[in-house]
């Protein structure tokens, strides 16, 4: 268990994060959300040690961040945003020299390294020089030294950042096998990569913890609209008065002609079903409907409604 409670950094001055509180379970997937300068990155650095906190504790069990660091920093595997490779090194090399600098013991470092090869992806090239690697094989590199002292924890900075759409995958998919074993904190200001990977998500903005949850429950928590998309034939001006009229619509988004064509985006009351009497209105009215669909609100809407400046 892994317990922040009541942190704030100052940096000359500037307040990067204000009074921030939160728990990590055993074996949880847990995204750290949050546009850049958000303090992210300066709340993974006090996770690991890197910083202290200005005020506030974090304690890892029974263990606390500042009095027990060495203990704990050998419980963290760290890969930081710019993943910072010795290129002139091969990969097994370089796996090699991790596990040394890791004092890890003479007759188990073959071990260690083999193994994380094996986990990481790496069999293929870990003969090949670090310098020739794609960034996606490098960012396999950086998760195999973080994971070379098998530790219990693994922090996560921006993974899959500058990655292409198949290496992002490859990644995602790497950190969620992962993530079976041992309690994984990443952070990132990509949606559907902290969506697809973690199993809970902390939102963060100007240094305060704004949400926190599963996708799922963030999504019921903020959302209090849903969104309804509509392809009807007739006209205009009319269609959109009568749907004003319907309980529950809250707003007529954006209504475009197109031919006869309307395309219509209603926002409406989530706890009502509008569907049923939107179809009713249209056939009493002896329009033509061609498409209705449901939206729910995703967690991109909720990032962006918690996180937009005001």
């Amino acid at each position: 268990m892994i317990k922040v409670e009541n942190i704030s950094k100052q940096f000359n001055g500037f307040l990067a994060l204000d009074d921030i509180s939160f728990e990590i379970k055993e074996h949880e997937v847990v995204g750290l959300l949050g546009p850049n300068g958000a303090g992210k990155t300066t709340t993974l650095r006090i996770l690991t040690g890197f910083f202290n906190p200005t005020l506030g504790q974090v304690k890892y069990d029974d263990l606390d961040i500042i009095d027990d660091d060495i203990k704990i920093k050998q419980k963290i595997g760290y890969l930081p945003e710019n993943n910072p490779l010795y290129d002139e090194l091969k990969v097994k090399e370089y796996l090699v020299y991790a596990a040394q600098m890791h004092d890890l013991a003479k007759p188990k470092i073959k071990e260690a390294v083999n193994k994380v090869i094996e986990t990481c992806g790496l069999k293929e090239k870990q003969n090949q020089e670090i310098s020739k690697l794609s960034k996606g094989y490098k960012q396999r590199v950086g998760l195999a030294q973080a994971l070379i002292h098998n530790p219990e924890i693994l922090i996560l900075d921006e993974p899959t950042e500058g990655l292409d759409p198949n290496q992002r995958i490859e990644i995602r998919d790497l950190i969620k096998k992962i993530g079976q074993e041992k309690t994984v904190i990443l952070s990132s200001h990509v949606l559907s990569e902290v969506e697809a990977t973690c199993n809970r998500v902390l939102i963060i903005n100007q240094g305060k913890i704004v949400a926190s949850g599963t996708p799922a429950e963030l999504k019921s928590q903020t959302t209090s609209q849903t969104k309804i998309l509509l392809k009807v034939e007739g006209p205009q001006d009319k269609i959109v008065e009568e749907l004003k009229k319907l309980e529950g619509v809250e707003r007529i988004i954006s209504a475009q002609k197109e031919n006869n064509l309307i395309t219509l985006e209603i926002e409406t009351d989530s706890t009502k079903e509008l569907r049923k009497s939107i179809v009713h209105l249209i056939i009493d009215n002896g329009w033509e409907l061609y498409e209705i669909s449901k939206q729910e609100k995703s967690l991109e809407d909720i990032f962006v409604k918690l996180t937009k400046q005001t």
